[in-house]
C-alpha cells in the first residue's frame, strides 16, 4: 500500500479485545539483535528468500541486491497479468484467485517502478482496464465482487456495490503519475484522490500509507506539501504511529486491526525523500530504523504483522516483508549500496 511491497488494506470488523504487549516487552529472542555488520543481515535474507519466496521475489532480490537483470522480473511479473489488462492470481497474496483486482495492480505499478518499466503500452491497456472498473466517481474499491467465490482475507470483505476507496485508488494514482503517465482515467481518480486526503478527519494507518503514496507522486508539489504536513499532524495527534517501540503499548492498534498490528514512521517513510520524513524527529525515526533491522528473524526473513488467515498466503506475504525491510534499510543507508536500480523518477 503504499511503501514498497505491503499493500494497504481495510481495518478489520472490530473481534475481541486481546491483550496488548505490556510496555517493556522483550522483543522474541530471534529478533532482538541487530547484527553488527549489515552483509550477513542480506546473506540470511538471501538464503530465506530462496527458500520461501515465490519467483517473482527471487528475481526482485536478484535485481535489487545481486547484480541481476530487469527482464527477468519483468517476465516474472506477466504470469500475474490477465487478458484484460489488469493483474490477478494472487499476486497480493491477500486475494487468491485468477481476476484482476485494484490490489493486484497496485503491487505490479510497484514492481514496474522499481525497475524503472512503468510505461508503454502495458501502462495503456493497464489504464483501460481502469476506465472500465472504476466507480461513477473514478475511483477504485478495495476489492470488486466476483461470480466465483475465490478466497480473500477476512480483512477485505466483499460488496455487492463497493465504493470507491483512497485505500487502493491513491497508490495507483501516485504510481502513475509519478511515472509521468497521462491517461484520461487520471484526471477524475486525482481529484477523488485530492478530495479525500484533504478531507481526512479520522482514519486508520494502513489509508494513511495510501494517502502518502498519493502525495508522494501527484505532480502539485506545494498541494502535496500542505496536505502532508496536516496529514502528519492528524497522525501523531489520533497516535496511529509507534514513535518508541520501546512504548509500543501506548499505541494500540487501530480497531478491528490484529494485536500488534502497528505502525512505525518506517512504514509511512519508506525513503527519506518521502514527504512524510517530515513528520518525525531524527531520533524518531533513528529509533524505528533500529526496530526494523532487529527484527530480522533467524531464519532470516521479517516478519508480517497482520493476521495469519492461510498457510499459503502468510508463506507468501513474509519474503514481500523482507524485501521491503531490505529495501526501506538501504534507501536510508543501513545496508550496503543499492545495485542495478535506477534513479527515482521525481514527481514533475
Amino acid at each position: 500500500m503504499p511503501g514498497d511491497e505491503a499493500s494497504p488494506q481495510s481495518p478489520r470488523s472490530p473481534r475481541s479485545p486481546q491483550a496488548p504487549l505490556p510496555p517493556s516487552a522483550p522483543l522474541p529472542p530471534q529478533t532482538h539483535r541487530p547484527p553488527s555488520d549489515p552483509q550477513p543481515a542480506l546473506a540470511r535474507a538471501e538464503r530465506f528468500t530462496w527458500l520461501t519466496a515465490r519467483v517473482l521475489e527471487q528475481r526482485r532480490f536478484a535485481f535489487h541486491f545481486l547484480g541481476g537483470d530487469a527482464d527477468p522480473v519483468d517476465t516474472a511479473l506477466g504470469s500475474y497479468l490477465n487478458p484484460d489488462g489488469g493483474y490477478g492470481h494472487a499476486l497480493d497474496p491477500d486475494l487468491r484467485g485468477p481476476l484482476s483486482q485494484p490490489l493486484h495492480t497496485a503491487h505490479a505499478l510497484r514492481v514496474l517502478d522499481s525497475l524503472g518499466r512503468c510505461a508503454g503500452q502495458r501502462i495503456e491497456r493497464l489504464c483501460r482496464h481502469l476506465t472500465g472498473v472504476s466507480t461513477a466517481e473514478g475511483a477504485l474499491p478495495v476489492v470488486f465482487p466476483a461470480p466465483h467465490d475465490y478466497p480473500a482475507a477476512p480483512y477485505h470483505p466483499v460488496h455487492d456495490d463497493p465504493p470507491g476507496e483512497l485505500l487502493t485508488t491513491g497508490p495507483v494514482v501516485g504510481l502513475l503519475h509519478r511515472n509521468r503517465v497521462w491517461h484520461a482515467w487520471l484526471f477524475r481518480a486525482t481529484d477523488f484522490c485530492w478530495d479525500r486526503v484533504e478531507n481526512l478527519h479520522r482514519t486508520h494507518p494502513y489509508e494513511v500509507q495510501s494517502a502518502v503514496a498519493f502525495l508522494d507522486g501527484v505532480p502539485d508539489r506545494a498541494r502535496a506539501a500542505t496536505a502532508a504536513d496536516r496529514l502528519g499532524r492528524l497522525v501523531r495527534e489520533q497516535r496511529l504511529v509507534v514513535l518508541d517501540p520501546r512504548r509500543r503499548a501506548e499505541f494500540p492498534p487501530a480497531p478491528g486491526y490484529a494485536p500488534g498490528e502497528q505502525l512505525f514512521p518506517h512504514d509511512f517513510a519508506r525513503r527519506p525523500e518521502s514527504l512524510a520524513r517530515g513528520w518525525f524527529t531524527d531520533e524518531e525515526m533513528h529509533r524505528s530504523l533500529d526496530f526494523l533491522a532487529a527484527a530480522q528473524q533467524q531464519d532470516g526473513g521479517w516478519p508480517v504483522r497482520r493476521e495469519a488467515w492461510a498457510p499459503g498466503s502468510s508463506l507468501e506475504r513474509r519474503p514481500i516483508a523482507t524485501l521491503e525491510a531490505l529495501l526501506t534499510l538501504r534507501a536510508y543507508g543501513r545496508l550496503p549500496g543499492q545495485v542495478s536500480r535506477p534513479g527515482p523518477v521525481p514527481p514533475r
